[in-house]
């Protein structure tokens, strides 16, 4: 059997192993390790998986992964995310869709701690949630927008997606951190517009909350203002050249930490309950990134990657409709694969097309991370929408994917307007960064 065949057989398996829920990291392992061993021998499919075990393990710049998401648990217990959406609730709340206007700029800051777009689904849905049903909201506005929400959390930087990307293309994480920005905030800003329309245009949707005073709104901003004040602090020293991601990443820690300290919200039992859920985030994606590099050299062996990438630079259309298809599978896949396994499955194929085409990668991360998060919320896999049905049991499944699809629309619309000005995330990157 010759390798291209041995490779398509390796990729159909891993496929069909994902559909039936087979674990990221334990499908691309199996295929990956088994791959070498029929390629080359049981001994170089061992010497990979010793090296490549070793060399992620080691990686000082993976340090950012646990220590971002250590912040985001720890914020999350001591319930420094919900003083965020208390301060956004106490500004926009008295508006037609105020709370899910809340609940967005909520996301929003907690993206800023955490990185996880999961997390950030689930913390805010256990936080807004209640509140909106509380006013009456239409059911698929108040889970719509928790999952949609969540997904700026692999966008707005710190973002595991951009390490992950940075990892496997040897690009600069601070770079792509500044990347993210203004498109972070263009997606923050078009989803406050399509609660806007919807509010408008259906009432019922999201009714008024009452008025907050001026004292209540002083209140509660001081009680956000320490979390904004580490966001400030730690993304600031990056762009100032105050510190690297990876020591950004301990200062954040750190002073979240100290913060909970020092206002009696964090105990032992609480740091122990953020520090076990961070080891097993943590974990997983280390597994899944030592799975990435078993399963690209298989690939590599197997010259399809190469074949593929060869076609796609040959045929005769102007880049741009290369980037498109290359973004259209994207969009296609994650209807049926969770982000990060179209990361790692992905990059070895389509990354050295785009840099054939003479097209920035910082640029076409953004554009990558972006897709991740539209298949987050994509039926049928969609991630975040089943994590919000873990908070919204009574709510349909049905009811939940109809209320992420204007979002979905809205990410559609602003990945049209990344593809078409490159500069709304390059600028930062390309004027703060020599």
């Amino acid at each position: 059997m010759s390798g291209g065949l041995i490779g398509l057989s390796g990729l159909i398996i891993l496929f069909v192993l994902l559909i039936i829920r087979i674990p990221v990291a334990f499908a691309m392992f199996a295929v990956g390790f088994a791959g070498i061993w029929v390629l080359r021998d049981l001994n170089s499919a061992m010497s990979l998986l010793a090296s490549e075990s070793f060399t992620i393990a080691s990686s000082a710049e993976l340090v950012v992964v646990p220590l971002f998401i250590l912040m985001g648990n720890v914020a999350s217990v001591t319930g420094m995310s919900a003083r965020l959406y208390d301060a956004a609730y106490a500004i926009v709340g008295q508006i037609r869709g105020g709370l899910a206007l809340a609940t967005v700029l909520g996301c929003a800051g907690f993206a800023a701690l955490s990185g996880s777009s999961v997390a950030s689904a689930l913390t805010m849905g256990k936080v807004s949630m209640d509140q909106m049903n509380r006013f009456d909201y239409d059911n698929r506005l108040s889970t719509g927008v928790v999952a949609a929400g969540g997904t700026l959390g692999i966008l707005i930087p710190p973002s595991t997606g951009f390490v992950i990307y940075a990892i496997l293309t040897q690009q600069s994480i601070g770079r792509l951190f500044l990347a993210g920005i203004l498109p972070g905030l263009l997606l923050l800003s078009m989803f406050m517009l399509t609660v806007v329309l919807l509010c408008w245009l259906m009432p019922g949707f999201g009714p008024r909350g009452p008025k907050s005073t001026m004292r209540e709104k002083g209140r509660k901003m001081a009680g956000a203002l320490p979390v904004l004040l580490v966001v400030i602090l730690t993304i600031g020293g990056i762009y100032g050249g105050l510190f690297s991601p990876v020591e950004a990443s301990a200062v954040g820690a750190g002073l979240v930490i100290l913060i909970g300290v020092l206002e009696g919200r964090l105990g032992f039992a609480r740091f122990w309950e953020a520090a076990k859920s961070s080891i097993v985030t943590s974990a997983t994606v280390m597994l899944i990134l030592i799975s990435a590099h078993l399963i690209n050299p298989f690939l590599a062996l197997t010259h399809i990657p190469t074949l593929i990438g060869e076609y796609l630079s040959a045929l005769d259309v102007a880049p741009m409709v290369v980037l498109g298809l290359i973004l259209l599978t994207y969009l296609v896949l994650g209807c049926f694969l969770e982000g990060f396994a179209m990361l790692v499955l992905t990059m070895p194929i389509f990354f050295p097309v785009i840099t054939q085409l003479g097209m920035d990668p910082i640029w076409f991360g953004v554009l990558v991370v972006l897709t991740l998060e539209m298949g987050l919320i994509s039926p049928p896999v969609g991630v975040n929408v089943f994590v919000v049905k873990s908070v919204a049991t009574d709510v349909p499944l049905g009811r939940i994917f109809a209320g992420v699809m204007p979002f979905w629309i809205a990410m559609l619309v602003t990945l049209a307007i990344l593809v078409a000005f490159p500069q709304i995330a390059l600028i930062l990157p390309n004027t703060m960064i020599e």
